[in-house]
């Protein structure tokens, strides 16, 4: 199979790349370019789906901040993988566009192109490079149905938490299941809390956050990590609380503004700026694992 040489210094010449691989740039840009702007039509434009750009840009940052370590240990891939893990990508990918699967295409494509870069560079430099594989596998859109089933129990102790502690502090607040009533109003959570869908956009970004900042300490890393979703879920807490004492002080219809304008961003911030607060207060964590290595 037929492989470019990598260059021993400087950056990646894809002006070469291209001139010497003109077919298999083109097949691959045929793929990238119709399901990204699937993407963009559907799941990116949702609350569920905003970190997919973010992560498809940070990953190849990821991948190409280590190109010297790339070019160092490249070594053609076997050729029977390569055609093995193809065929299964396009039969995907084909499958997935022509039955608007979009999740299934996306899959496809990405093995598509670990396939190719494979076939360059190698088993070895594919197991170095895990990480960014594994996070640009959070492109592929989960199915909603998938999703409102793994976060209906989270929906159940957002709204019994908010609800406890909007109660504790002398708001006239009941709740029934995943319904918070607050004066002669009612917030359906199962609906107001979609901010629970953004689990999997925070869980990227965490991810990333601790790749970059801490991967030099693994244990630090772990212990960073197990704390992301306990952050993304008070961080939703705070987002029905708003909308709570909203609907109580400003009624429904400001509420409903809030939800659909400012609410994400209020989940997603807060989460970030949670991670940032809980990494600064165990600093003395790192430092004593750090001391043990």
């Amino acid at each position: 199979m037929a492989t470019v040489a990598p260059p021993r210094s400087g950056t990646i010449r894809w002006s070469d790349f291209a001139l010497h691989h003109t077919l298999l740039v083109a097949g691959m840009l045929a793929m990238f370019l119709p399901t990204v702007a699937s993407l963009g039509a559907g799941p990116w434009s949702t609350e569920a789906g905003v970190h997919g750009p973010l992560v498809l840009a940070t990953g190849v940052w990821l991948i190409f901040r280590r190109g010297a370590e790339i070019r160092a240990a490249a070594r053609p891939g076997s050729l029977g993988v390569t055609l093995a893990a193809m065929a299964v990508a396009v039969v995907g990918y084909a499958f997935g566009r022509a039955f608007d699967f979009i999740s299934i295409e996306v899959a496809g494509m990405l093995l598509a192109f670990g396939a190719v870069a494979y076939s360059f560079v190698g088993a070895a430099v594919m197991r170095m490079m895990w990480f960014p594989i594994v996070y640009l596998a959070f492109m592929i859109p989960i199915p909603g149905y998938i999703l409102d089933s793994a976060t209906q129990p989270l929906k159940q102790l957002v709204s019994e938490g908010v609800s406890d502690a909007l109660g504790a502090l002398g708001y006239p607040v009941a709740r029934v299941g995943v319904t918070i009533y607050v004066a002669q109003y009612q917030l359906l959570v199962e609906d107001a809390c979609a901010g629970l869908n953004s689990l999997i956009s925070l869980t990227a970004i965490g991810l990333f956050y601790v790749y970059v900042m801490r991967n030099s300490n693994w244990r630090y890393s772990v212990l960073l990590l197990a704390l992301v979703v306990p952050i993304a879920i008070l961080a939703n807490c705070v987002r029905i609380a708003a909308l709570v004492l909203l609907t109580y002080y400003a009624g429904d219809a400001v509420a409903q503004g809030f939800l659909h304008k400012f609410a994400g961003m209020v989940t997603f911030t807060s989460a970030l700026l949670l991670i940032f607060l809980i990494d600064s207060l165990l600093s003395p964590v790192r430092a004593w694992l750090e001391g043990r290595r």
